[in-house]
């Protein structure tokens, strides 16, 4: 069984598995959003195909930890997808997974295009990597 960690945006969607260990997180894709039901489509595939058995959603926050039109959006994201599938949604901070994404892929040397094409699951891989150290610092 692994974890679906998602990072949600208007346009892109960035997601990321873990290993069924829970110790590593791994780039699966950026869907490029079509229509809702597009989108819902290709995450349900993924959860079953991944055997998923938890969810983690980035939940963007301002610094001072008030919402913004972007938490309310993944919120009301979150509420739809979990009309779809049975499957336990959680929500972690995803201060800063963005920017820490994009140095990640600088560091690699990864510029251009190709960055732009993999950045939001690399921000999928960070927001899921920071709930699997908070996961293992509970067990």
């Amino acid at each position: 069984m692994t974890v679906l960690g998602i990072d949600f945006g208007v346009k892109r969607v960035g997601v990321a598995v873990s290993n069924p260990d829970k110790t590593m997180a791994f780039p699966v894709c950026t869907i490029q959003r079509t229509t809702r039901d597009a989108l819902f489509e290709r995450l349900l595939e993924l959860i079953e195909e991944k055997n998923v058995e938890r969810i983690v959603l980035g939940l963007p926050q301002h610094l001072d930890g008030s919402d913004s039109l972007t938490t309310r959006q993944v919120r009301n994201f979150a509420a739809s997808l979990g009309r779809r599938t049975d499957v336990p949604i959680e929500f972690i901070d995803e201060a800063l997974s963005s920017a820490h994404a994009e140095a990640l892929l600088d560091t690699a040397g990864v510029r251009g295009q190709k960055k732009k094409r993999v950045l939001d699951q690399q921000a999928a891989v960070v927001i899921l990597e920071s709930y699997l150290t908070s996961f293992r610092s509970m067990i």
